[in-house]
């Protein structure tokens, strides 16, 4: 399979290596040009001494070995082509083929060195433009008969090797533009990418939150309904059945409710429209959970006052569904026997305020069990609708639940 793939595209194969192994690919093609440099030296110093050409071989390796590290060091790399090509300038008038490394470096540091080397670089072409031409028409032991003083041949070739120069650099320094450009889009998409991760992230956490929260409100207040009637049917069972038998009416209904509750929660999670779509409790909810709580031995009042100004929206009157649940379910926990509890739903010009009190034992009782995560549940789905939440224990015995919720100003 791997073979069929590289048969079908090996340009980009070959293409995706040599953009991942930048040293290789230097080393490689660096040592096959010194192989060619150094032996390509032989024929220039046939009728030299011995230690001429010993001094012609080494600095062809000094012109030519340093590219093989040439992205990894390219400055260091640049300063010892520059001191071989000094040295060669010792023997007028030689032209070696190692010194095709003088383009290449200017394109190298205009492309991966900073950006003072780069035009340091630009600098020693010239400069090595300006000492080359002059070596090549000066008198030598190789051109006696060279005329001194500026010739049009000297102009020529000055002007000739400052043009390399300038391209060598200038494409160099668009190569360096668009690598820079190519980095930016790849640090913009990495960025974007972290982005969206986190982003991902916050929303699985905000819904874990949003599906603790139903959790405890479905289920804490249904278990706690079905716990009290339990423990009545079982006392009352002894003396009168039917009382027995209306209190597990009520606990069956109430687990009725909060499988169907589970079930909308599970639609939700699975993405099942048809149980997605079922509607959410609201306000005109409440008297059905009051008369639960009521068939649970509470005793409950429900008074409204004021006239809504405008809808709540479906969530902002879940909410307020959830905290008038939550307040009640605590009740039947904690507040103890022969309680009563007060619900009051007041509707003012800001919007919505919900009173939940009782002349229970308070606030030492609610704090014997779990870690608040009710209340804690409650001012988290009050604070989403910019609204306010506070409970606490009353002066005169009892405790007390107050809730604000605002209208939604469009």
């Amino acid at each position: 399979m791997k073979k069929a793939l590289f048969l079908a595209n090996p340009h980009r194969r070959i293409d995706g290596w040599i953009r991942a192994n930048p040293r290789r690919v230097d080393f490689i093609t660096g040592l096959v040009y010194t192989l060619f440099c150094v032996p390509g030296t032989i024929g220039l110093t046939g009728s030299m001494s011995g230690s001429a050409m010993l001094s012609i071989f080494a600095i062809a390796l000094l012109q030519s070995a340093p590219m093989m590290v040439r992205r990894r060091f390219p400055w260091a790399v640049t300063l010892v082509i520059a001191v071989g090509h000094l040295l060669q300038l010792a023997f007028d008038g030689l032209i070696l083929p190692s010194q095709i490394s003088v383009p290449i470096m200017i394109y190298t540091m205009a492309v991966y060195g900073k950006r003072w080397q780069s035009f340091g670089t630009l600098a020693l072409g010239f400069l090595g433009a300006i000492l080359a031409t002059f070596t090549l028409f000066s008198p030598s032991q190789y051109s006696p008969e060279v005329s001194t003083g500026f010739t049009a041949d000297m102009i020529f070739s000055f002007v000739g090797l400052a043009l390399l120069v300038t391209l060598s650099w200038t494409f160099g320094d668009l190569a360096r533009t668009r690598r820079l450009a190519m980095k930016s889009l790849k640090d913009h998409a990495d960025r974007l990418e972290n982005e969206r991760i986190m982003e991902r992230a916050l929303a699985a956490s905000d819904e874990r939150n949003h599906i603790a929260r139903e959790m405890h409100d479905i289920v804490a207040h249904s278990l706690s309904v079905i716990i009290t009637q339990a423990n009545g049917a079982r006392y009352a069972a002894v003396k009168d059945p039917q009382i027995a038998i209306d209190t597990l009416k009520t606990v069956s209904d109430t687990g009725r409710a909060s499988l169907k509750e589970m079930r909308r929660l599970l639609g939700v999670l699975r993405k099942d429209e048809e149980l997605q779509n079922r509607p959410l409790p609201s306000l005109t909810d409440v008297d059905d959970l009051v008369e639960i709580a009521r068939n649970s031995g509470l005793e409950v009042k429900l008074e409204t006052a004021g006239t809504p100004r405008k809808d709540l929206p479906a969530g902002a009157e879940l909410t307020a569904y959830r905290c008038i649940q939550e307040s009640l379910t605590n009740v039947l926990k904690h507040a103890g026997t022969n309680v009563v509890a007060e619900v009051l739903l007041t509707w003012t010009y800001r919007g919505l305020d919900l009173r939940i009190t009782d002349n229970g034992r308070g606030a030492g009782a609610i704090k014997l069990e779990g870690n608040g995560q009710g209340l804690l549940g409650m001012r988290e789905r009050v604070a989403l609708y910019d609204g306010t939440c506070t409970s606490g224990a009353q002066p005169s015995g009892g405790y007390a639940v107050a809730v604000f919720i605002p209208y939604s100003e469009d």
